[in-house]
């Protein structure tokens, strides 16, 4: 990649200049993310000190044949052999020629960090905070976890996803299949045959997925794509799904309440049904915990979510709630009853209404 960088900025500065070179098609493509400069990776492996969990290369050795998802080759990765010889190669004492290689991929980087500013906005921030090996027998894996920080206050606690290399490899895949234009111009880290539990390669991918993401979140079409919304919200809404039914109502509300953070800075225009079945469960992990105000809060949230619209299958539930938090709290219970009592005189609910964790338990997410 160094000499193909080189030659990049060899062909600007022959030019007018570097504005010139800014306004050429070259400055119109994403860089590639699959493959960073040593100086990067060692950066990166710096910044995830201590939160880095890594096997030792003998463990890397004996588990390159057990099928994980990450030990599949691509058709142009090169194999173990030349690999492991071009990095000995990069790695050897530098002459003053490759020194000045350095110094003008470094430049050519420092121009990229400057114009994608301009040419490809973005609106989420994503930053790998932790890589852990994951060994779940016969399988052997790493799971990344990613703080997303979107626009709002500098002091709020950013939502955080955990996933791993075949995670991103399926919405990528998924994209390319449905977006053949847009994700032409967006790398992905390619698959390799050893080195995969490496500290040098998983910061190499951390910084990759990073800047795959930030890509997606900068196209329009892609940010508002059901496969990236699903990638976000989905397995977060699955868990806590999964732990309110079981009871486990103070690990179910974190992820409850994470799911919501996430699809307030998603911003996606998704429909109210995630929102309000995230704003349920909320409801639900506040009531059973002795929270009422906080329970309430979430329903008077999905009231203004809901409006007066048509008639959702969550609005009497809903109502239901608000109506007996608010008799339990001292409030005014009025108008939250008047509009149940409606809904209920012309058939559109039962009565008694089911309750938010009924429909809540009931709910295929999928």
């Amino acid at each position: 990649m160094a000499s193909r960088l080189l030659h990049r900025l060899r062909h600007a500065l022959a030019s007018d200049g570097p504005g010139e070179a800014a306004a050429g098609p070259e400055a119109e493509q994403f860089p590639e993310t699959s493959e960073l400069e040593d100086d990067d990776a060692e950066g990166l492996s710096s910044r995830l000190s201590g939160t880095l969990s890594f096997t030792s290369a003998e463990d890397d050795e004996d588990d390159e044949d057990e099928g994980e998802d990450d030990e599949e080759v691509g058709p142009d990765s090169p194999s173990a052999g030349d690999r492991t010889s071009g990095e000995d190669t990069e790695r050897s004492p530098p002459p003053d020629g490759q020194r000045g290689s350095q110094l003008l991929t470094r430049q050519l980087q420092d121009f990229w960090k400057k114009s994608r500013n301009t040419l490809v906005p973005q609106r989420l921030l994503f930053e790998v905070t932790s890589a852990n090996v994951v060994k779940d027998p016969p399988s052997k894996y790493v799971l990344y976890t990613l703080a997303v920080m979107g626009p709002g206050p500098p002091d709020r606690q950013p939502a955080q996803i955990s996933r791993r290399y075949s995670d991103f490899e399926r919405l990528h895949r998924n994209l390319q299949r449905q977006f053949r234009g847009p994700m032409a111009a967006i790398s992905f880290p390619r698959k390799r045959l050893r080195r995969n539990f490496t500290a040098e390669t998983i910061a190499r991918r951390s910084r990759a997925f990073e800047q795959f993401l930030g890509h997606l979140q900068a196209v329009p079409e892609l940010r508002h794509a059901p496969d990236l919304q699903d990638f976000f919200v989905l397995p977060e809404l699955q868990r806590a799904q999964s732990l309110t039914c079981t009871g486990l109502y103070r690990e179910a509300l974190a992820l409850w309440a994470n799911a919501w953070q996430l699809q307030t800075q998603l911003d996606a225009p998704s429909g109210p049904d995630r929102p309000l079945l995230t704003l349920a469960g909320l409801a639900v992990c506040h009531q059973e915990l002795e929270d009422p105000v906080e329970a309430r809060a979430c329903c008077e949230k999905a009231l203004q979510l809901l409006g007066d619209k048509s008639p959702h299958t969550l609005l009497a539930p809903f109502l239901e709630a608000h109506v007996r938090l608010s008799w339990r709290l001292g409030l005014d219970k009025r108008h939250s009853e008047a509009r149940l009592q409606a809904l209920q005189e012309a058939g559109l609910t039962p009565t008694p209404p089911p309750s938010l964790k009924e429909l809540l338990i009931k709910e295929v997410l999928g």
